[in-house]
């Protein structure tokens, strides 16, 4: 998987991480099971801190994406916690949908936009 750092960006590079993971995972690239590289590897493979890198997989683990197993590393491990997943979707989309309606943004553009993004994703 190749991860996609844009070091010019005023998104914080663990937060690119994750998206990236996360992303990875929603498009198959990823599976159940996966081991992603070590925190010295991909800080390595990437050209940033360890301690970056250690950050995200944290964050991965706490909401449920991976799984950190002593032996094995970060392991791809899906929380299915579906009530928990929408409810974070929705206060993520409060915001999106606010920012949307400032530039008046249709409720057809919205819901365009989401089929659009969904098709992207092995569903």
């Amino acid at each position: 998987m190749v991860i996609e750092i844009d070091f010019n960006s005023d998104e914080a590079i663990y937060v690119q991480l994750m998206n990236q993971i996360i992303l990875g995972i929603a498009t198959s690239r990823l599976q159940e099971g996966d081991t992603l590289p070590s925190v010295r590897q991909m800080a390595d493979t990437i050209g940033i801190n360890m301690h970056t890198v250690n950050k995200a997989y944290t964050l991965l683990k706490q909401e449920g994406f991976v799984s950190i197993d002593r032996r094995r590393g970060a392991v791809v491990a899906i929380d299915v916690d579906k009530i928990k997943a929408l409810e974070e979707m929705k206060q993520n989309l409060v915001v999106a949908l606010a920012k949307g309606c400032c530039k008046e943004v249709s409720r057809q553009e919205v819901h365009q936009l989401i089929d659009e993004i969904f098709d992207d994703y092995d569903l």
